[in-house]
């Protein structure tokens, strides 16, 4: 079996783009299984986590569904069932969008805010556990650091023309360069 280490480096900056690509894209699967695997909560899934931390980032622990949408990697389907599951649990109630009748808002709970500090800081303890326990301070400063970079930099578009830039969230806008 052939590994990463076993290649010959990468001759181009294509080449290495790619193979670093290849790195994180690697890095991240595996830790995020690994996360997956020991998430501390058996009331609410790691999906479901996953909105609540990002409600819990928000003004008053709300925002309406379109706007979570641009912050999980899920679709906003699948993001409407998860949120039915949390309201039927009552950690979150859904809302009629007072600036737009025909939007939702998702407003966090008491019950949810509680749930998701217990488990929040359970996971950030195997978070510590897994990512400091492998890089030290500064190569935690510089991978923090350069994934901003990433995040922020130029993204690519459908087509060549479009001029794509990412905002502080990572959220893409396209505009046409005349």
């Amino acid at each position: 079996m052939t590994t990463t280490a076993d290649k010959a480096p990468p001759t181009t900056d294509k080449a290495l783009a790619v193979s670093a690509w290849e790195s994180l894209f690697r890095a991240q699967v595996t830790i995020m299984r690994q996360l997956t695997a020991c998430f501390p909560s058996g009331e609410i899934s790691f999906n479901e986590y996953d909105v609540l931390f990002n409600l819990s980032n928000q003004p008053d622990k709300r925002a309406r569904i379109k706007e979570l949408t641009q912050h999980l990697l899920l679709t906003q389907p699948s993001i409407s069932r998860l949120v039915d599951r949390l309201a039927s649990k009552g950690i979150v109630e859904k809302l009629t969008d007072p600036g737009d009748g025909r939007g939702i808002v998702v407003a966090m709970t008491p019950l949810g805010s509680d749930l998701y500090r217990r488990t929040a800081v359970r996971h950030a303890d195997a978070i510590s556990r897994r990512v400091g326990g492998t890089l030290d301070h500064d190569e935690l400063q510089q991978l923090m650091e350069l994934c901003t970079k990433l995040r922020l930099g130029p993204a690519i578009g459908p087509d060549g023309d479009a001029e794509i830039t990412a905002d502080s969230e990572g959220a893409v806008e396209s505009a046409r360069a005349d």
